[in-house]
């Protein structure tokens, strides 16, 4: 496997629109959470998983820098004994800007982490606490000057439009705060209301004052010229960065490759297997305390399933999809495949042929779900 994804399911307050597998901090069984991520790394191990060839480690929630500096050491001790962490390419961790010391940000690089993902989402304050967020637009500031001078310098926020009663004007002072801070990389996300959130409560209600779909689109317009304007190429749909500085990890997941998922709640694909772990913290703990997988469900993904997915994650990306690495993946040539969907959304403008890649035209990008689903049976 390429990739390590760890959960850590715990948040000191939960965002109006978070659909992940998360609890309250508050007497949660933390200390022992953390030993049994060392206990399922060491049941894999004797179930034969290798961790030598181990690419890239993401912590993510939940929120990881909701522990304290001591939980956060012992975590990364935990990590450190099952892989080596020295030859990763990435070790990126999520963060909350008002949770990020700078105490625990020279735990984080004493213990291998060299990448952050801070959730940002906005710089306007008033739309921060509307959406649950407990941080202010000068601890955004503040966490990355501290990031800095403990020596990061792989640093992204995520960003996100298309919020209740958001305007223009304030996703374009949005994107130009967090642009004049030169960060390498950044990730603008729309909103998506999903279910048994705050969000999906609300909009059923009839309380939930989305900007329409021509005002998203608008937004995400405005994303992708921002980001022009200021060199950091959009290389998938979502993200941006500095030429060297795309995560490492993410790309994992639109490439297809394997990764391992350890925690309550994580996913992984491993062997042709996707699977996801038991959700509910108790549980996940006592099955590990068993010296069992604490595995829920476990899908084998089929030939028909694999070369969809190879399409639809791959298209994401902007240089799109390889035919060269089709075919050596699947046996068969892509046209041979999809060639009349392909030949249909070319005659759309919604995708092009750009050597041996297949990829969304600009069009495309703005109708990406719409040419992804043509892929799926």
């Amino acid at each position: 496997m390429k990739g390590i994804y760890i959960h850590i399911p715990f948040c000191h307050q939960i965002c109006h629109y978070c659909d992940f597998n998360k609890v309250f901090f508050k007497n949660q069984p933390v200390e022992e959470y953390i030993e049994s991520i060392g206990k399922e790394f060491a049941i894999m191990k004797r179930e034969g998983f290798l961790f030598t060839n181990v690419e890239t480690v993401f912590l993510g929630g939940g929120t990881p820098t909701s522990l304290s500096e001591k939980q956060l050491d012992r975590l990364l001790a935990i990590i450190n004994e099952h892989v080596e962490v020295s030859s990763l390419k990435e070790f990126s961790t999520e963060a909350n800007p008002d949770e990020l010391t700078f105490d625990k940000l020279q735990v984080l690089r004493n213990g291998g982490v060299n990448r952050l993902s801070i959730g940002v989402q906005s710089f306007d304050e008033d739309l921060l606490k509307s959406i649950g967020r407990t941080h202010s637009p000068y601890d955004a500031v503040r966490v990355i000057e501290e990031a800095r001078k403990a020596d990061f310098t792989n640093i992204s926020i995520d960003l996100i439009y298309g919020l209740p009663n958001q305007t223009r004007a304030q996703w374009e002072d949005t994107l130009e705060k967090a642009t004049n801070l030169e960060l390498p990389h950044y990730s603008g996300y729309s909103l998506i209301v999903e279910p048994k959130t705050v969000f999906y409560n609300l909009m059923n209600k009839g309380k939930l004052p989305l900007p329409g779909e021509d005002l998203e689109a608008e937004m995400f317009g405005i994303l992708i010229e921002h980001m022009e304007n200021k060199s950091r190429m959009q290389y998938e749909i979502s993200n941006f960065a500095i030429p060297g500085y795309e995560s490492v990890h993410n790309l994992l997941y639109w490439e297809n490759e394997t990764y391992s998922g350890i925690g309550a709640g994580a996913h992984g694909y491993v062997s042709g297997n996707r699977y996801s772990n038991i959700g509910p913290i108790k549980r996940y703990m006592e099955q590990v305390d068993k010296g069992i997988r604490p595995i829920q469900h476990t899908h084998i993904v089929t030939p028909v399933e694999a070369m969809e997915e190879e399409m639809f994650l791959g298209l994401r990306k902007t240089d799109g999809v390889s035919t060269t690495l089709f075919h050596e993946k699947f046996g068969r040539t892509l046209i041979s495949v999809y060639g009349d969907i392909i030949r249909s959304l070319i005659d759309k403008g919604l995708i092009e042929k750009n050597g041996e890649m297949i990829r969304l035209t600009r069009r495309g990008v703005f109708r990406g779900n719409e040419v992804f689903q043509q892929f799926l049976t």
